[in-house]
């Protein structure tokens, strides 16, 4: 017998195949627990991701009592042989073979508003709602937009006049427009594999984590973002930090008076006709998980990008303002965006929580951890969505299939 570690693929880690969850009670070995951190972990977190409100407290997203956007559907069978290759290595690989790949769990490819492509795999299905990760951070950036759009935040106003209990952190002078495009100086570092970083103390203050023991730390967001120093001088380059969108949902929360739940049924969810309630990971006050706790199906997740597609019509009415949108689309600055060194974004920026991707008809995109993805080309007309599960957090690896892949499928559908 081999003493080699058994290394899971996309195949061998289905949650299914792995039988976790399953039986009352599951078998030994086959229940994940919060505490040991198992929703977070790989390979259980492939189960976890599509049901995180079993572990998790959540806010519900409402989508209100209207009529559903229905999306029409003309499935195409040429899209799993659409070839590419990929960035880090030239490998050839075809659209089909990407989804193990990157370890997919649902996509769904709308060209023209139609779907023409959807799959769901392991336990994920189409009222799944699963995590979408820092894909809420471009929810929170449009709803924050919208805002200023309607004059009811000012994008050059300090952090400490618009939440005063900032005052003596490290965001206090930076600019909300600062925070929007993630280009303040700050003493957080977004390390997911160090548990001393910065995530990893927002992590365990939000309890998204289990805290070790004897932990004396904060047990709320609110509590947290104070604590947080300032390193540098804000407005100078782009550092991604998780930290700037739970400012900006505090923000914008206060700006509307309502919960950041209430205010994404109330201005996004219930506008665009989404087919499903959505569940927001929450704190221990009930303050939602504005950089990451997003729980949506996955085409509601293809309706808020098709609607950013169109401009911001979408569900028969005008849902986000086309300034909104507009401004969105034409991303941020380059030379800020430049430093942070992304080897397969070069010439791509940041702009409102969004990514401005490089080449292809101005694609822009909502990203997220474990390979969770918009993608938008309006040249094209294409709109991506994706939920995954990949082991590795962070996307540098993700990029290498993932890019060509989305740039290749959207070069076909454009040819016809």
């Amino acid at each position: 017998m081999s003493d080699e570690p058994v290394i899971l693929d996309a195949h061998t880690s289905d949650p299914v195949l792995m039988g976790w969850q399953q039986g009352l009670p599951p078998a030994p070995g086959k229940t994940i627990h919060w505490a040991d951190a198992g929703h977070m972990r790989f390979p259980s977190h492939r189960y976890a991701f599509s049901n995180m409100r079993q572990f998790l407290p959540t806010a519900r997203v409402s989508r209100g009592a209207g009529p559903v956007w229905e999306l029409p559907v003309a499935l195409r069978d040429d899209l799993d042989a659409v070839p590419f290759q990929t960035l880090n290595d030239g490998r050839p690989l075809t659209w089909e073979q990407s989804l193990a790949e990157n370890f997919t769990d649902a996509i769904v490819v709308l060209h023209k508003g139609a779907i023409v492509y959807e799959r769901y795999l392991g336990v994920t299905r189409p009222d799944s709602a699963h995590i979408a990760f820092s894909i809420t951070k471009s929810y929170v950036g449009t709803l924050a937009e919208m805002l200023i759009a309607e004059g009811k935040l000012d994008p050059c106003a300090p952090v400490a006049a618009l939440i005063p209990e900032l005052t003596a952190s490290g965001f206090a002078d930076a600019t909300l427009r600062q925070v929007l495009d993630m280009t303040t100086a700050l003493d957080f570092s977004e390390e997911y594999t160090d548990p001393n970083s910065g995530i990893g103390a927002f992590s365990m203050a939000l309890g998204l984590t289990p805290r070790p023991p004897g932990y004396t730390g904060q047990t709320d967001v609110f509590s947290y973002l104070p604590t947080i120093a300032k390193a540098g001088n804000h407005g100078e380059r782009f550092t991604y930090r998780t930290c700037n969108t739970e400012v900006l949902g505090w923000i914008v929360a206060r700006a509307a008076s309502q919960r950041l739940d209430q205010l994404l049924s109330e201005r996004i969810w219930a506008p665009l006709g989404m087919e499903q309630d959505a569940d927001f990971l929450t704190d221990s006050t009930g303050m939602p998980f504005a950089g990451g706790g997003l729980n949506p199906v996955l085409r509601d997740m293809a309706r808020f990008g098709e609607a950013m597609r169109c401009d911001g019509h979408g569900n028969g009415g005008q849902a986000i303002a086309r300034e909104v949108v507009a401004g969105i689309k034409a991303g941020g600055s380059k030379a800020e965006f430049a430093p942070a060194g992304y080897s397969y974004l070069s010439e791509g920026s940041y702009r409102s929580q969004w990514w401005a991707m490089p080449g292809n008809h101005g694609a822009f995109s909502a990203r997220g951890i474990h390979g969770q993805a918009i993608y938008v080309d309006p040249v094209a007309e294409v709109t991506i969505a994706r939920f995954g599960s990949h082991p590795i957090a962070a996307n540098t690896l993700i990029d290498a299939a993932t890019l060509p892949a989305f740039r290749a499928i959207s070069d076909h559908l454009m040819q016809g």
